[in-house]
């Protein structure tokens, strides 16, 4: 199973009227409600981090393994989408992604607050868990990730 997750918006809100909160890493503070709705999705999934922020490319994936472990997030995995260098939006990037890498028969769960992912194809956009910038993800979003995740591994085929 698959978290591909956004930060900005999603474990950091994005408030214009306020300058977010640094750790002595360099990287800002995640909320600790979104801290604690990733683990429980995480815990209850064991699913895999696959980053899409912005950011990804910032840092090794070492370094980001340690700047969720700073935050109290223990992932066992964590991959991240391409470089972005031909600077396509986020839905172009996921496409892709999804293209080159064939997943599309795993679960998986989309989750980030950039709204223009409502125009992706029906396949990912039922797996999308959009989240309010200025709140980012919630124990209630976290639910609903959970249950999208779950929902293949019920299923039986005869």
């Amino acid at each position: 199973m698959l978290i591909l997750l956004d930060i900005d918006g999603v474990m950091v809100p994005a408030n214009s009227w306020k300058k977010p909160e640094f750790h002595e890493d360099g990287f800002p503070v995640f909320t600790r409600k979104s801290v604690d709705a990733l683990n429980r999705i995480i815990s209850e999934t064991n699913a895999q981090v696959v980053l899409t922020t912005s950011h990804k490319s910032n840092y090794s994936l070492s370094q980001w393994k340690n700047l969720f472990k700073n935050r109290g997030i223990l992932v066992k995995t964590i991959k991240r989408l391409d470089q972005n260098k031909a600077n396509h939006d986020r839905k172009t990037e996921i496409e892709q992604w999804f293209s080159k890498s064939h997943v599309d028969h795993e679960d998986f769960v989309i989750i980030d607050d950039d709204k223009m992912l409502n125009a992706l194809p029906v396949y990912l956009r039922e797996n999308l868990v959009l989240t309010s910038s200025s709140v980012g993800l919630t124990d209630e979003l976290a639910s609903i990730a959970i249950a999208k995740l779950m929902s293949h591994s019920t299923d039986f085929v005869f």
